[in-house]
């Protein structure tokens, strides 16, 4: 058996890790740790996870194989740095090994970087992109919600040079997607009934799209534009892309979505769907449901991606690259279908 320690159990992220990995048949969870709930059993703090016995502690003491670190920057790689080198693999959910530049971590998260000597030996856990070099990683950086909705549409694109600069992304979250800390812009009174835009100036997720958009075509250099919707409710990614194409080598939509089946043939979670996808399509899943499309109006290229941002955006992408890393089937433990309603 596979014995995981979870930082922050506490937090949404951590939290649905718990759950995802009670009924994984290769995992066993030894230890949890909650930085304002250590002494409590985690049925207590979540009533939910009732049939996982087990306290929450201070810290991780016990021996583990992997650590999963579900806190927010900077406080992760603080926690990480107890691990590092110790025969253990470690994903971290947080952001903090996401980025390849110190500059543009400094600039996005205003701090600086604590293990800045252990930025390379992090894989980017984008699974689907990235599966080789994430079984042959200890070290696993799992990406953000929206670059997760985002690059999985994207890509394919940018491989096959279908698109070209400048492009126009729009994602719509759901609460779920800042934290269970208290906010008053996520209180009911002040989310119900209501949809509003944030962080329009420049939202941190943008510098990990870039940055990986950038690695595939350059031309995308500062040509993005990305903006974050908050919508009423509680789980769930929408993302649709706008993006002008190259005629030369798509000419309709059925090109279009043999190309995405095509690239996707051998990724069991990213279904290329035929209608646009509704955030309850993925509710609770590890799936990514792409709708590409050819919009004959504008003559656009549009791509439609929907995820669950608790989900395949945070603790079922980082279970299924701990699947890679051991050599597992990728769907162990995280094959549930969507909730409905």
């Amino acid at each position: 058996m596979i014995k995981v320690g979870i930082i922050n159990v506490t937090g949404y992220g951590g939290a649905e890790l718990a759950r995802l990995l009670y009924n994984h048949k290769s995992v066993e969870i030894v230890e949890v740790t909650g930085r304002s709930m250590a002494g409590k059993s985690l049925r207590e703090v979540f009533p939910h996870l009732y049939d996982i016995d087990i306290d929450i502690k201070e810290s991780i003491s016990q021996k583990c194989d992997v650590i999963f670190s579900a806190l927010p920057h900077a406080a992760s790689a603080e926690q990480i740095k107890n691990f590092v080198d110790k025969d253990v693999k470690i994903l971290d959910l947080s952001a903090d090994f996401r980025l390849n530049n110190l500059n543009e971590y400094r600039r996005w998260y205003d701090t600086e970087h604590p293990m800045p000597e252990y930025l390379d030996d992090f894989t980017y856990g984008l699974t689907e992109i990235y599966r080789d070099e994430i079984k042959n990683s200890n070290y696993i950086a799992n990406p953000g919600c929206f670059p997760t909705s985002i690059l999985l549409a994207l890509i394919p694109a940018l491989k096959s040079k279908l698109i070209n600069p400048p492009l126009v992304i729009d994602s719509k979250t759901g609460v779920s997607g800042a934290g269970r800390k208290l906010s008053l812009n996520t209180h009911f009174s002040e989310i119900n009934e209501n949809v509003k835009a944030y962080s329009v100036f420049g939202h941190r997720h943008l510098s990990e799209i870039s940055q990986e958009s950038n690695l595939i075509d350059d031309r995308f250099e500062n040509k993005i534009t990305f903006l974050a919707h908050l919508v009423p409710m509680t789980r769930g990614i929408l993302t649709t892309i706008y993006a002008d194409y190259n005629h030369d080598l798509i000419k309709n939509s059925d090109q279009l979505i043999y190309i995405y089946q095509d690239f996707y043939k051998d990724s069991p979670f990213i279904k290329i769907v035929e209608e646009p996808p509704s955030t309850k399509n993925t509710l609770g899943s590890n799936y990514c449901h792409i709708f590409p499309y050819i919009e004959p109006n504008s003559d656009k290229l549009i791509l439609l991606s929907c995820i669950d941002n608790l989900v395949k955006g945070t603790a079922g992408q980082a279970v299924q690259n701990m699947n890679l890393m051991y050599g597992l089937e990728e769907t162990e433990g995280i094959l549930d279908l969507a909730l409905y309603p």
